[in-house]
């Protein structure tokens, strides 16, 4: 039986709690939470009655096997790392870092070195309408893929709090919501080597916290600072095979919805992923587009567990890592070009 602690019980956390809670490999036995009122309300919530303060502490403690870490971006390095060195396995929350930096490399190294399971989380890689395509990309149906796009849009979706302070989060929806679109095209397209970036991004609308009449999501920890990261940001990634990738996506934007697209075209075929996932082909020359009959054609949250059941049995069974570290610093550094072109307005090679 994994015994896990979780550091870090804010909102995301909860789809990771209840997927330990569901397993029967593993068990839910500790908790940490620099917000002490926060802790001991999920302890109580969850019958958890290991808390922690400091994730030190939580980590000292030998009867933990593994940690999956949901604290604030800036922090996300420093705990893995620590985790890895005192013989935990690990999963960490997207995206692996704010930046490349010199210790999210040596992150990297020490994941390769381990004998622990290292995994960052990217959820999308896990869901029904994901795995469905995955499936039908290495059948060879869609060819050779040369191109991907993109789009998130938010009409009025700022979480505020740590969300809006790049010196925490690293930036705005790019590598808050950005992160998952990247990563899962980037995947499905089979992982090519990037190799040049031009992006831009754009800071006008803030929180927006004077509009009224409309409820969305927001940070469960609000903080006076107004918000300093970009509403909007796009960007046009080439990789070494000749593919490109157009992205955009925004916390907040003067649009009539909220919108979402993921789009994919082959040599052979297409498919669009989101907002329900279709695919599309040729015969006798006619062009077909085709709906595959699943109970879950868009994503759902039952990808986090899916995602935690995989974790646990790479730990406990030595089942593959489907999501290891390196693959969260190839995203995470076409992350970190996207910003430096938007700031230096210019095409930068990876």
């Amino acid at each position: 039986m994994l015994k896990i602690g979780i550091i870090g019980v804010g909102s995301i956390s909860s789809f990771h709690i209840q997927a330990i809670q569901e397993s029967a490999k593993a068990r839910l036995v500790a908790f940490c939470d620099i917000n002490l009122d926060r802790l001991q309300t999920k302890g109580s919530q969850y019958g958890v009655n290991q808390l922690y303060t400091d994730y030190n502490e939580l980590l000292a403690n030998d009867q933990i096997d593994a940690v999956v870490i949901c604290t604030w971006n800036d922090s996300h390095v420093n705990i893995a790392t620590a985790a890895l060195k005192a013989g935990k396995h690990v999963f960490v929350e997207k995206p692996l870092s704010r930046r490349i930096t010199a210790d999210a490399i040596e992150l990297g190294k020490l994941a390769e070195s381990t004998d622990k399971v290292a995994s960052v989380g990217m959820v999308r890689r896990y869901a029904d309408n994901a795995r469905v395509l995955k499936q039908w990309i290495d059948s060879g149906k869609m060819g050779d893929i040369y191109y991907g796009k993109a789009s998130l849009m938010r009409r009025l979706g700022h979480p505020g709090g740590w969300f809006g302070q790049q010196a925490i989060s690293g930036g705005g929806p790019m590598v808050d919501l950005g992160v998952h679109l990247l990563d899962i095209v980037w995947y499905l397209m089979g992982k090519p080597k990037p190799t040049t970036v031009s992006a831009n991004t754009a800071s006008y609308l803030g929180d927006r916290g004077h509009i009224g009449y409309l409820s969305y999501y927001q940070a469960a920890d609000q903080l006076d600072q107004p918000s300093n990261v970009e509403d909007f940001a796009n960007a046009l990634i080439r990789f070494e095979n000749g593919a490109s990738f157009y992205l955009e996506t925004s916390y907040t934007m003067h649009t009539p919805k909220d919108d979402l697209l993921i789009q994919m075209a082959g040599s052979n075929g297409g498919a669009i992923l989101e907002p329900s996932l279709q695919l599309v082909t040729e015969e006798n020359g006619v062009i077909l587009n085709a709906e595959p009959q699943i109970d879950f054609p868009s994503f759902h949250n039952h990808a986090y567990k899916r995602e935690l059941d995989g974790f646990i049995d790479a730990c406990v069974e030595g089942k593959p890592n489907e999501t290891p570290i390196a693959d969260g610093l190839t995203v995470l550094s076409i992350l970190d070009s996207i910003y430096q072109s938007a700031r230096e307005k210019r095409e930068i090679t990876l």
